[in-house]
């Protein structure tokens, strides 16, 4: 496996489940010292049990600035700068439009997006400082394509996307700001889009394909890994979607 991330220090948000562990757990191979950052405490703690070496965990709500901006000054002290910031953290769920709790539609954006703006903000600061770093946010295909009871998760999502443009083109190379847009991907999350009651299953199946099964979140970790090494340095304002083919 490359080696692209020896001697850096890496934030990865939601790194106690799904793609995030996954992503944590590639970047730890490639060398990176990893702050795994969790709104669960234990499971923050587990996936840095299970990547040992110089990896910290931090429990923090993305969606609250100061619990951010104290997870950043502690990885920043353990590992003197942050060079790589993963925003993986986010929550969803199916909902008809009409019958969503406000609460509960303002939550699935205060950690989608919110929670994504605060840990950028929080990080910002030392790259713009260095002139170097970056950046990879987690937009989703429901943020580039309209998806049934889902406008709370399409609204985060496709908010994600241009607050990566949007900071891409107020920072320039070699500090870059990019996304990954996942589809269907096999994670704790993924199990929570279940349609609501009275749902027309056929409203799904046109923004799905049948046959593309859901990937296991390594196959999102590669993606992740590439955009935030100098191999992708070239590259700002990206979203790269991984889906499968769902979205063609």
């Amino acid at each position: 496996m490359d080696q692209r991330y020896v001697g850096k220090g890496v934030l990865v948000t939601g790194a106690g489940s799904g793609i995030g562990r996954a992503v944590a757990e590639r970047i730890a191979a490639e060398g990176g010292k990893v702050a795994v950052v969790d709104v669960v405490a234990d499971n923050a703690e587990a996936t840095a049990a299970a990547i040992g070496g110089d990896a910290v965990a931090l429990a923090c709500d993305v969606s609250d600035f100061a619990q951010v901006e104290a997870a950043v000054a502690t990885a920043t002290a353990a590992f003197g700068q942050i060079d790589v910031l993963f925003n993986v953290a986010g929550i969803g769920g199916f909902d008809h439009s009409h019958e969503i709790d406000p609460a509960r539609f303002e939550k699935i954006v205060a950690v989608n997006l919110t929670g994504s703006f605060h840990m950028c903000r929080a990080v910002l600061p030392q790259m713009v400082e260095r002139g170097t770093g970056s950046i990879v946010n987690t937009a989703s295909t429901a943020g580039v394509m309209g998806q049934p009871w889902s406008a709370a998760y399409c609204a985060s999502k496709g908010g994600v996307i241009q607050l990566t443009k949007a900071l891409a083109t107020e920072y320039d190379p070699p500090l870059c700001i990019n996304a990954v847009a996942p589809g269907g991907v096999e994670t704790p999350l993924y199990g929570q889009f279940i349609p609501p009651d009275r749902a027309d299953w056929n409203r799904l199946k046109k923004m799905s394909r049948d046959n593309i099964p859901p990937a296991p979140p390594e196959k999102l970790a590669n993606a992740f890994a590439f955009l935030g090494s100098d191999e992708a340095s070239y590259m700002t304002g990206s979203i790269v979607v991984v889906d499968g083919g769902i979205s063609c």
